[in-house]
């Protein structure tokens, strides 16, 4: 399996168990915890194919959507939404430092498929990163988690904007691919954990 298939599948096993979560905490039925799942995880992906105009990789391919019901049914076999602060503890941060990270290169890797300019290829790369998680707070009306913890959207900006330059010089190649992936995460991980942020508008 590619590495980089392999990563993405990891990032929407942790995106759906964050939509999961979430649906949990607003009290919905099964048919809501499903779709916060599913939007969490894939609501990037189906964002990021109709930007660039291909059919939606969801809808094509059976094991997106398989991830995320075999994800619904282990959490709910092993009750893991009873687990206190699941959400803060460091493997969930972890994972969800994956995804968005691993979103954000898919993201830019198809939108420079698509003869993207580093404008658009960083706004695929965000979206694909963080759109997901968009839909579902918007679901579930909460103000949009990148809005407001440890410059989450902004990391995904600059993950768009790095692999675009990286395929300009010619290295994008798989160590490098890996290597940004390293440092996203570890870039995220910090900027939870020591609370970094942008600064808001002050008078």
């Amino acid at each position: 399996m590619d590495i980089i298939l392999f990563i993405e599948y990891i990032g929407i096993a942790s995106a759906a168990l964050s939509g999961f979560l979430f649906g949990v905490k607003k009290g919905c039925d099964w048919l809501g915890l499903f779709i916060a799942a599913f939007l969490t995880a894939l609501g990037g992906g189906i964002i990021r194919d109709v930007l660039v105009s291909r059919d939606i990789y969801s809808f094509t391919h059976y094991m997106p959507v398989l991830i995320v019901i075999v994800v619904l049914f282990i959490s709910r076999f092993f009750k893991v939404y009873k687990k206190h602060e699941l959400e803060k503890k460091f493997i969930f941060i972890f994972a969800d430092a994956i995804d968005v990270i691993c979103f954000s290169i898919v993201g830019a890797m198809i939108a420079i498929e698509f003869g993207y300019n580093i404008f658009g290829v960083a706004f695929v790369a965000f979206f694909n990163g963080v759109g997901g998680g968009i839909l579902r707070d918007i679901l579930l009306n909460e103000v949009p988690w990148f809005m407001r913890t440890g410059l989450y959207g902004t990391i995904s900006f600059g993950v768009g904007i790095t692999y675009y330059i990286l395929h300009l010089v010619g290295l994008n190649t798989i160590f490098y691919i890996i290597t940004l992936l390293a440092l996203g995460i570890t870039t995220r991980m910090l900027a939870y954990y020591k609370g970094w942020q942008l600064p808001p508008l002050k008078d």
